[in-house]
């Protein structure tokens, strides 16, 4: 019987007109309205045309042959190598393989937007902080520049000059770079199309979101402030709120903002001067007795409450809350919910604020005077001792808030260092705690029912908005220090500069879709990278070597080898070395004149500079150690971290001990450990005990000056320095070292030969009979038992004994012939532990580094110390993904494949819903109430509201001048709420929808008010839009609603006789008329029955 052919793996004649994809969560096939059209997609799975690019159809030709290459050839790697001894295993899992596999078993699948870059190319340009519109995502870097991802391109190869493996990205201008201040928060303004950035040097910089091409130049930039502006967010009016140390918050009217977008583009220097002494002072607009001073924590965090039109300012241990219409302090409390007040007053909440001009901060000066204006100072830090004091000592707070956020229900949600969550309402009391995780918040994202929380460890959590658990996974190897959701993605930002997206349904049925048709295209992303690794120890016994020396014994192999890494011992040793060396590890130093001569000398040898690059070094005492890479290949190494650990008198000494370096080579993790172990022949099981200490105890840590600028942004990313530097997440109880992909242990070891006496040993040597030799060696007795390096391996040893020699006597007539004639032995040693195990043993990314020997041997002929130098060569083959390639796949996963397409129907869709009117009219201070109805019985709907924008209604009744405000904001005369909520199946959602007179503006100059004037007395028109979305997508349906505000309405109001007459119509309601809409669904059944024209 004929079957059809099989569709190709790659289809070149891909058509032309496939269709693309933006939202792959909208199914939304006839949706009556969209929010627009960037909202209503995700993006593209592929290139423009629809077609994959020439040179990423090459690459997957050359993976897949590498695969069958692989596959044909099974018995070429084993040609060439050393045999091999192998340890035996121990029952404790720590000296195992770590488990890899092709996707992490643990998570769900992710969309790599920009893999881990390695921090030796981050340094200065680490992103901080992380924002999304619509259409784009965007990072703030610490030089300063904003990085910016179109939505559209995020399935796209990258840019082969930098980062190749990143999607596509814009940069803005950097120029400037020397001189630059790094961002430190940004806020996207939707309404207006720009992305606001607060900067250490006090600078606020505005970006439009139109740029095209890289560099990209800011539209505006202005000096908010002499300190760093530490926190922004954008109101429900579209005033910009920006914090400051010490409890400033200086606030940026709507008014002066959109004038100067407006002339942006033609006289920027006027737009400039417009919005830079626009500013208004809040604390200088205070004008309660002492009340300011508690305003003195820097203002961490800004956060704009539109379903209540609040805003919250947070500090680390304290919280104020503001009216953002009238921009009122109405509360000041702190982190266990205890309200901050003065002893002369009863209580804040009961506390009246105004704002003062000039004239009146004048005449409160003068009466209170300098006694009252002292008062006051001591008080404020009477109370901050209180403060302190009450937590126990003076220090971090494990209390302190990190993160905040706010969920579609209304609730606010706080982040401590200690894990600790917290719920609070809109009106600041606190609600509940929860306790999931150990280590710090860092920050939140929420979409619709759900939030995700980052923590410090890397992990992240997906809860209810009940605080329940759904899900949790590691998501990075370093602290997760920022979220955003766009494109139907959480996009986590990891503290190393990495950024990874999470489909909103996850943990949900699409993972493990995901997971098995990602894991059946292994062969089309998986690379194989061989690199050469010469590895050399030496006890140099306090000697030096000449350039001869190093020569024979490092520069005459290195022709192709990529990685070199080299570890002395006894590079210099004496009570006042060791002294001196204890004495600096406690303050963080470490090396000596000495131990730099060694690397200077070896560095001449391998033509450093030229050749290789020298990337990380680490001394304590006499041990030293030292890595060398070929520049050809440096690109692809780095995330250097280094460590020491002392087992001389009492683990204290580092006479004896390890050094080590770790490094991440082709993005898997090697480490490199030069140790020297416990001398004499009976010291058998000291030696075992040392290598047991070192293996269990060995913590790197990055060098400071790396560390510096690595983990700037959060004082409890900083925490994690001594426990993982790299961020190789381990389990609990887990040594760094057994979650690294290729160990090797050399130097010293000290080990004897047993049960020979040294004439016998000599005959042996000089008969070149190794195999009896090796029988008596004390290493191989105690690998054999699995009581030291346990699964390790080492080549079968094929060179004479290395210890122990006349200086300056060459051949093997130099052994010691002295008084104590120590019996030859080999104490210098190489030995490793790859990915292999029983299971897997081919190199893949189930077992990402495979390795072998190619030369292992001593440098009999140098003559320079009384041990002789070894050397050992690896072939180390390295599986990794080519995350440009992986992305392209899920793309074409998520577009093809018939069964994700039917799960994501059914998860994203839309309930169906109506509302009561589209028409309200509103005289002064009437409210009106609409209503919601969600007609599905079965699914939550969220619901959102914004206002499109205001305009002036002409004498025929016709709508003019229609003027946008920033983030959709509504006019000041207009009071919505709640803005946003939860409607369930069945269920209608009341929303109240307010006239408030607001007829005085006051214009601020350089923070004092100047001019005021009354507003506009026409009729105005509001477009309000209410936005509907399900559970799981970013594709909304629109409700449109005309709000008109009629000003004659106040003749008709003058009238006793009328009101008491006048009939509601339509929705219009008495203020006693309105419901209390207490729970956080605002929701009653019986309004189903109740007329809504």
């Amino acid at each position: 019987m004929e079957m059809d052919p099989l569709p190709p793996l790659i289809d070149l004649n891909d058509d032309d007109d496939a269709p693309r994809f933006f939202d792959r969560y909208s199914s939304s096939p006839s949706s009556p309205t969209s929010s627009s059209s960037s909202s209503s997609s995700t993006s593209s799975p592929t290139s423009l045309n629809g077609v994959v690019p020439s040179s990423t159809t090459t690459k997957r030709l050359d993976y897949m042959l590498q695969f069958l290459d692989r596959k044909l050839s099974t018995e070429t790697a084993t040609t060439t190598s050393l045999p091999e001894f192998i340890a035996k295993g121990s029952a404790s899992a720590i000296f195992n393989p770590p488990s890899r596999s092709v996707l992490h078993p643990d998570r769900p699948p992710s969309l790599d937007l920009r893999p881990h870059p390695l921090r030796e190319t981050q340094i200065n340009r680490f992103l901080r902080t992380i924002a999304s519109t619509d259409s784009h995502l965007l990072c703030g870097s610490e030089n300063g520049n904003v990085r910016v991802w179109d939505f559209k391109d995020l399935y796209e190869a990258g840019n082969e000059n930098e980062e190749e493996d990143t999607a596509p990205f814009l940069d803005s201008s950097s120029s400037n770079s020397s001189s630059a201040s790094p961002t430190l928060c940004l806020v996207a303004d939707l309404g207006t199309g720009v992305v606001w950035s607060g900067h250490k040097d006090g600078k606020i910089r505005c970006w439009k979101m139109t740029m095209t091409k890289s560099p990209f130049k800011e539209g505006l930039s202005w000096q908010a402030n002499r300190g760093p502006v530490l926190s922004m967010t954008v109101t429900c009016y579209g005033d910009l709120w920006s914090g400051f140390e010490g409890g400033g918050i200086i606030i940026w009217p709507w008014e002066a903002i959109e004038k100067s977008l407006s002339v942006m583009n033609e006289e920027r220097p006027i737009a400039v001067h417009l919005v830079e002494r626009s500013y208004i002072d809040l604390r200088s607009q205070l004008t309660a007795n002492g009340f300011s001073n508690i305003l003195t924590s820097d203002v961490k965090y800004l956060l704009s409450d539109n379903s209540k039109a609040k805003v919250w300012s947070a500090g680390y241990l304290s919280f104020a809350l503001w009216d953002a219409r009238t921009r009122e302090l109405l509360k000041v409390f702190n982190t266990d919910g205890q309200i901050e007040n003065r002893m002369d007053f009863p209580s804040v909440q009961d506390f009246s604020m105004e704002y003062a001009s000039s004239s009146k901060k004048e005449k409160i000066q003068g009466s209170f005077g300098f006694f009252q204006r002292s008062r006051n100072a001591i008080m404020g830090a009477a109370d901050a001792v209180r403060r302190v004091a009450a937590k126990g000592a003076f220090g971090d707070d494990n209390r302190r808030t990190e993160a905040m956020v706010l969920t579609v229900d209304g609730i606010i949600w706080t982040g401590c260092t200690s894990g600790l969550l917290v719920q609070w309402d809109g009106n600041g009391n606190r609600i509940q705690e929860f306790q999931h995780h150990a280590f710090a918040v860092q920050c939140f994202c929420t979409f619709g029912s759900r939030l995700w929380v980052g923590y410090a460890s890397g992990i992240v959590q997906v809860m209810d908005l009940d605080g329940n658990i759904i899900g949790g996974w590691v998501a990075h190897n370093s602290p997760v220090i920022g979220m955003t959701v766009g494109a139907g993605y959480i996009f986590t930002l990891a503290n190393h500069g990495g950024i990874r997206g999470w489909n909103i349904t996850s943990p949900g049925p699409l993972d493990s879709i995901l997971r098995s048709e990602l894991a059946g295209k292994e062969f089309v992303y998986t690379r194989i990278e061989n690199v050469k690794i010469l590895t050399g120890t030496w006890n140099v016994g306090q000697g030096r070597a000449s350039h001869d020396s190093l020569v024979s014994w490092l520069g005459s192999v290195t022709s192709d080898v990529g990685v070199i890494v080299v570890g002395l011992q006894e590079v210099e040793m004496g009570a006042g070395v060791l002294a001196m060396s204890a004495a600096k590890e406690t303050v963080g130093l470490e090396g000596s004149s000495v131990g730099q001569w060694w690397l200077d000398m070896i560095g001449k040898t391998l033509d450093e500079g030229s050749t290789f690059e020298r990337v990380g070094s680490r001394q304590l005492a006499g041990l030293l150690i030292s890595v060398w890479v070929r520049n050809n290949i440096r690109a692809y190494v780095g995330d250097v971290d280094a460590a020491a650990v002392p087992c001389g008198f009492g683990r204290a000494i580092g006479n004896k001990g390890a050094v080590g370096l770790r490094l991440r080579v082709y993005d898997r993790v090697m480490c490199f450990v030069n140790c020297h172990f416990a001398a004499h022949l009976e010291a058998v099981n000291r030696r075992n005990a040392d290598f047991d200490h070192v293996y269990r105890t060995m913590t790197f840590s990055r060098p400071t000056n790396l560390f510096i600028a690595a983990a700037a942004g959060s004082s409890s990313v900083q925490m994690l320095r001594s426990t993982n530097a790299i961020g190789t997440h381990t389990a609990e109880g887990m040594p760094e070292l057994s979650d690294a992909d290729l160990v090797i242990f050399l130097g010293d070891f000290n080990y004897r030969l047993d049960g020979i006496s040294y004439d016998e040993a000599r005959d042996f040597i000089s008969q070149r009979c190794f195999d009896w030799l090796r029988e008596r060696d004390q290493l191989r007795t105690e690998m054999e038992a699995g009581n030291v390096f346990q699964g390790m391996r080492e080549a079968v040893i094929t060179f004479p004994p290395t210890y122990k020699f006349e200086r300056h006597q060459a051949g093997l007539t130099g052994y010691d012939s002295g008084e104590k004639k120590r019996i030859p032995a080999w104490c210098d040693r190489i030995l490793y532990r790859d990915s292999r195990s029983a299971l897997v043993s081919e190199c893949s990314l189930e077992c990402p580094v495979v390795s072998s020997i190619l030369r292992y041997e001593a440098c009999m002929d140098v003559t320079d110390s009384d041990h002789k130098p070894v050397r050992c060569i690896f072939t180390v083959d390295i599986a990794r993904v080519d995350e440009s390639i992986r992305r392209q796949e899920l793309g074409e996963i998520l577009g093809s494949n018939e069964k994700i397409k039917f799960v994501l129907e059914e998860l994203c869709k839309i309930p169906e819903t109506i509302i009561s009117t589209n028409n309200i009219i509103l005289q002064n201070h009437d409210t009106s109430i609409l209503r919601i109805t969600n007609k599905c019985g079965k699914n939550d709907a969220f619901f959102e509201i914004i206002c499109e924008g205001e305009s002036s209604i002409k004498e025929d009744g016709q709508a003019s001048d229609h003027c946008p405000r920033g983030s959709f904001g509504y006019p000041r005369w207009l009071e919505v709420t709640p803005a946003a909520g939860i409607i369930r199946p069945n269920h209608i959602a009341e929303v109240s929808v307010h006239h408030d007179e607001f007829l005085t503006l006051e214009e601020f100059v350089d923070g004092v008010p100047k001019n005021s004037w009354c507003e506009d007395n026409r009729d105005k028109e509001v477009i309000l839009v209410v936005k509907v979305r399900g559970r799981y997508t970013m594709e909304t349906r629109s409700h449109r609603v005309r709000v008109r505000h009629c000003v004659t309405a106040k003749i008709k109001r003058s009238d006793p006789e009328l009101n008491s007459t006048r009939q509601v119509q339509g929705t219009v309601l008495h203020r006693s008329d309105i419901q209390s809409l207490s729970s956080s669904y605002d929701m009653v059944d019986h309004l189903r029955n109740l007329h809504s024209p």
